[in-house]
C-alpha cells in the first residue's frame, strides 16, 4: 500500500511503500510525517495543488518553508 509523506521542514512530499522511517530527498530531514492523502487523491492533484497542500500543511503545523 502506497502512503504519502510530507517533510515538516521543507514541505516536500513523497510516495512510499513498506517504510516507516522516511527521509526527505530535498532537504535531508529524517523526520517525514504521514499525510491524510490517499494515493488516488494525490495522483489526481496537479503540481500547483500539491504545492498548495504542502503550504497549507506547513502553515497549520506552524512552520514556514525554508526554516
Amino acid at each position: 500500500m502506497m502512503k504519502i509523506y510530507i517533510c515538516p521542514q521543507c514541505g516536500c512530499m513523497r510516495m512510499v511503500s513498506r517504510r516507516r522511517d522516511v527521509g526527505c530527498h530535498q532537504c535531508g530531514s529524517r523526520d517525514m510525517r504521514l499525510t491524510n492523502l490517499d494515493l488516488e487523491k494525490y495522483s489526481s492533484m496537479s503540481g500547483e495543488e500539491r504545492v498548495s497542500y504542502a503550504d497549507a500543511w506547513l502553515y497549520i503545523h506552524n512552520r514556514q518553508k525554508g526554516q
